[in-house]
């Protein structure tokens, strides 16, 4: 067997060896190499993006181009094609934020046994979005659609510090990517606050834990803190974004 077979002959034993579905991971992972500021790539560079054998990849190519998930261009280069754009319309026509976020709200107020909330920002106010309250008795008298001001709250310094345009004031509340609040709206009541973003980093909203503020000594704040945080990051990724930054500031609370 020549030098030059021998990759080909690799891939082909693999292919065999997996039933199939490696040929589906390879494909997917060509797609992958494409990012919106590299739309056009050559065969070498998909080759290092990928770790694939070019050979691998020119196979996989000619189905991708029948398909229509990948253009061939008249410099030899490769771009994604017109198939993921109809994909991406069915995908835009049947989603919604609510189906999404409400299994995560739910999820955060199990596992704390607090209120949790998802505010989202309306001109100069913080409208409550969707709201999921615990099964323990003592709960408050907020209800979806509700409204309030940005100045107080939890979730009023997260829509200001991520909101546009983002209050230079809040740079710690970038920074950390959570809020706290103790009494600000209520007396009674204390709140934590975490953002959520979608495609492009684009910020959808403040998901927030409130409950009494009897129950949020600090070792309440730091569980709870961990908890918002990796839901966000869930919700986030969910909602297709970026959630780096996210699990990032989740491994800095986790560690204290």
């Amino acid at each position: 067997m020549s030098p030059k077979t021998e990759p080909a002959a690799a891939d082909a034993a693999k292919n065999n060896a997996d039933g199939g579905v490696a040929a589906v991971d390879r494909a997917f992972a060509i797609l992958a190499a494409f990012e919106p500021d590299r739309s056009s790539l050559p065969l070498a560079e998909i080759a290092r993006r990928t770790g694939l054998y070019k050979s691998t990849i020119l196979r996989l190519m000619s189905s991708l181009e029948r398909a229509g998930f990948i253009r061939r261009l008249a410099d030899g280069q490769y771009t994604v094609g017109h198939e993921p754009l109809r994909l991406a319309q069915i995908y835009q026509a049947s989603f919604r934020l609510r189906d999404s976020l409400y299994p995560v709200l739910e999820a955060l107020t199990e596992e704390s046994g607090e209120t949790s909330s998802f505010y989202v920002l309306e001109n100069d106010i913080r409208v409550v979005l969707f709201r999921v309250e615990p099964k323990r008795a003592v709960r408050f008298s907020i209800h979806e659609g509700d409204r309030f001001p940005l100045h107080a709250g939890a979730s009023g310094k997260i829509l200001r510090a991520f909101g546009p345009p983002a209050d230079r004031a809040l740079a710690e509340v970038r920074e950390q990517f959570w809020a706290a609040s103790f009494g600000e709206r209520d007396p009674d009541t204390a709140s934590i606050s975490a953002p959520v973003f979608g495609v492009s980093h684009e910020f959808k909203g403040a998901l927030t834990l409130s409950g009494p503020s009897e129950r949020f000594n600090r070792e309440a704040l730091q569980a709870a803190r961990v908890l918002l945080l990796k839901r966000a990051a869930q919700a986030t990724q969910l909602l297709g974004g970026s959630n780096r930054e996210l699990l990032a500031a989740l491994e800095r609370n986790a560690d204290i």
